[in-house]
């Protein structure tokens, strides 16, 4: 099936302003009846309530929405943190004349308060004062029955990263089980997912135009109830999608998995994916308009008992991610269908330079200020310091990680800014933004390096369905010039006031070695001595899981960044960053990871095991046991299992693995190696993983063969660091949470963060 034309979106800046346009721009978007009252308004247009504290900058949803809302002449007021144990707090600004808009905050709430093992963080990086427990689990759901207990009849429209990742049936890591599409519990009138700019703004309006909430079904981006006797659900072609991948002849029900062979369809991700079908003209099947057909997939009530067909929704869905092809999807939960609009149109390059132009005070709102008016101590919010003097040139990933949720939630359609809008920017924040010393702590976005990439045809970018531009190769098609971000770079480093400039995105480095001039400017000019980037393992069987290019490329950079370093006179190095007990992850991936970090001489300085998050394609795999990409069959010769790492010890394993020079993990390591028959890699010379002595509590040492011996020179006492020149990134530092949610501010990363050291020899 080819790819039809998609008909150009009214641009943001093409409505006619709301009345209410009159009263400009506020300082702040106002929190207290006192504020409204002090701009002159009587009432709010739209209030949105978050799980975040308000800070008006363009890393923040609620001051993204907020700002392009007001730009259409609403009046917006924000309700941030609310007290969640009644409805009075959500009736701090009155009723609002059109909607409320619901989000958790810029994290899913569980992942926000809960660690991979399901233990309760004590902080709370979207907080004043980094304060845990400002926000209610599954906030989305608490939020929404509280507007609506505040005002029944007003619309609650749910959007955000919490809202978008389970806005379908999914398995919920926290209970274990597959709870309903968010949109079901919460009883919300629209949800949005994505980037909802385009899709908030024709909400706002046609709203205001008095249009009912449950007219409003054209809309992309959006998922909404319908019931069988629904008259807009007329003139739908439905595609039936409620079994497994079937072999054989496809003749009336067109498998979603395939389409019409054309000369503009890309390859698919897999050698041994199923491929395009050629239909010809004997028995040809006519088919209906793209715009007009809709995948049924698998009911709730079928997929939370059985994980196969669960797997296979899931497949499906991710199939139906290109804005240019993608169809509407339909699932059945009791008497109701949910239905899920094709994802919205990427914004153009002006459409984004609007919304980042737009007048931020580029501050937390002056209620979280001390009696000084600062912004420390207790008042200090964690991610507001760490975006602070960094700056977003870019959105979307076509990266495709299977653990990731930027593609389900962003995209996989870079949309950029341009250079002046950037420029615009750091300009701004030089000039306004209180503490700024001249240094720019980061250019750029999910990735540091897909600014302005894309796909060479806008033609064959409509019709292709591969879940990666980059696995298992750089597809021919992507163009992978770094030419607009090199010119970037040297523009902005060039400004009055700017001293440097670093990148602390995380690096595409199977990207960046297609552009050797791009390694160099970057090496050269934007590195603080160290640069991280995430090769998440070394061996193909995790690899292949993730999505993620072979150890090959990464050496293969390494010795471009060493190069270009020694060029450049300086001593910088790579912080790596691995993850533990991925799906697809054997005990001896493990240990052969482990014995790498000992001969490149890295030490994990925290580890955090593989975090399954709502509707990602690994996560499919933890549950289902079955590999996705690879096809769904219940036949056991047809598709892939995925080896799971569960229970405990078995997490503790894989985890002790990464930090396997932790005393504390030797015992449980000794065990191991043992029962895989690879105890030569005990003992007490350099070539070994692990020593065979055991620190005790007096500090001395107990030998295998006696105790309280010394312990051999070449053995590293417990906690030993590595040299001060190398030290591990400090606290605070900028670290890319590969689940595709932003950055936690921490002592290390999301995923094993290692520190170089001295080369073991071999």
């Amino acid at each position: 099936m080819s790819a039809l034309p998609v008909t150009p979106p009214k641009a943001l800046t093409a409505y006619r302003p709301f009345w209410a346009k009159r009263f400009g721009p506020a300082p702040f978007l106002p929190m207290s009846r006192a504020e409204m009252e002090q701009l002159g308004w009587d009432s709010c247009d739209i209030i949105i309530v978050t799980g975040d504290a308000y800070v008006d900058h363009p890393s923040f949803g609620m001051a993204v929405i907020g700002r392009t809302l007001e730009a259409q002449g609403f009046r917006v007021g924000i309700i941030a943190q609310p007290d969640w144990q009644s409805a009075e707090a959500f009736k701090a600004l009155g009723r609002p004349n059109l909607f409320f808009g619901v989000a958790a905050g810029n994290m899913d709430s569980m992942i926000n308060r809960y660690t991979a093992d399901r233990k309760i963080r004590s902080d709370d990086a979207y907080t004043p004062g980094g304060e845990g427990g400002k926000r209610p689990d599954r906030a989305t759901l608490v939020y929404t029955q509280r507007c609506q207990e505040a005002f029944k009849d007003v619309p609650v429209v749910i959007g955000g990263i919490e809202a978008s990742l389970r806005r379908i049936a999914h398995y919920d890591y926290w209970q274990d089980k597959v709870r309903r599409s968010v949109l079901v519990d919460s009883k919300a009138d629209l949800l949005v997912y994505g980037n909802a700019e385009r899709a908030i703004v024709e909400i706002a309006h046609r709203l205001a135009r008095r249009e009912p909430i449950e007219s409003l079904t054209d809309i992309r981006g959006t998922a909404f109830m319908r019931r069988d006797d629904d008259p807009s659900a007329e003139g739908w072609f439905e595609l039936d999608s409620t079994e497994v991948d079937r072999p054989g002849r496809i003749d009336e029900l067109i498998s979603p998995y395939q389409e019409i062979k054309q000369e503009t369809t890309c390859a698919t991700a897999e050698a041994d994916a199923p491929k395009p079908i050629t239909i010809h003209k004997t028995g040809r099947i006519s088919m209906p308009p793209r715009e007009r057909t809709v995948v049924r997939l698998p009911a709730y009530e079928q997929v939370k008992s059985d994980p196969v067909l669960y797997a296979h929704a899931n497949r499906v869905l991710h199939l139906e991610t290109n804005p240019g092809n993608a169809r509407a999807l339909v699932q059945r939960h009791g008497e109701r269908d949910l239905w899920i609009n094709p994802p919205p149109i990427p914004l153009s390059t002006p459409e984004m330079d609007h919304v980042f132009d737009l007048p931020y005070a580029r501050s937390p709102h002056p209620s979280y200020a001390d009696e000084n008016g600062s912004h420390d101590g207790a008042t200090k919010i964690p991610a507001w310091e760490m975006i602070r003097f960094s700056v977003n040139i870019m959105r979307g990933c076509f990266g495709g990680c299977t653990f990731c949720s930027i593609t389900e939630h962003e995209g996989r359609i870079i949309q950029s800014r341009s250079e002046d809008s950037v420029i615009r920017e750091i300009e701004e924040m030089r000039d306004k933004v209180k503490g700024f010393t001249g240094i720019v702590s980061d250019l750029g976005g999910p990735t540091a390096n897909m600014y302005r990439i894309g796909c060479k045809s806008p033609e064959i970018e409509a019709a292709c369905r591969k879940p990666s531009c980059v696995y298992p190769g750089i597809c021919p098609n992507l163009n992978t010039d770094h030419g607009p971000l090199i010119k970037m770079y040297r523009r902005a480093r060039a400004l009055p006031g700017v001293k440097k400039i670093l990148i602390g995105s995380g690096l595409r480095y199977d990207l960046a070695v297609q552009s050797p001039e791009y390694v160099k400017e970057l090496v050269t000019h934007h590195v603080g001595g160290y640069l991280k980037i995430a090769p998440e393992h070394t061996e193909q069987g995790p690899l292949s899981k993730m999505m993620k290019p072979g150890i090959g490329t990464y050496d293969r950079f390494k010795q471009m960044f060493e190069a270009a370093s020694a060029a450049a006179g300086k001593k910088q190095y790579l912080i790596p960053y691995f993850i533990a007990a991925h799906p697809g992850t054997s005990d001896e991936d493990m240990m052969n990871l482990a014995v790498w970090l000992k001969r490149n001489g890295f030490r994990a300085d925290q580890v955090q095991t593989f975090y399954p998050s709502p509707m990602a394609t690994a996560t499919a795999m933890y549950h289902s046991g079955r590999n996705p990409l690879k096809g769904i069959s219940r036949d056991p010769a047809r598709g892939e299992a995925v080896d799971i790492v569960r229970g405990e010890r078995r997490r503790r394993l894989h985890k002790a693995f990464l930090r396997y020079h932790d005393a504390n993990n030797w015992p449980l390591l000794r065990e191991a190696l043992k029962a895989m028959g690879r105890a030569d890699l005990i003992g007490n010379g350099k070539h070994h993983l692990i020593p065979s002595y055991q620190p005790i509590t007096d500090g001395s040492y107990e030998s295998a063969r006696r105790k309280n011996s010394t312990p051999p020179p070449s053995a590293a006492k417990p906690g030993l660091k590595a040299p001060a020149k190398a030290a591990s990134p400090r606290k605070g530092q900028v670290l890319t949470q590969h689940t595709g949610l932003p950055p936690r501010v921490s002592g290390g990363a999301r995923s094993g963060t290692v520190r170089p050291g001295k080369p073991a020899k071999r």
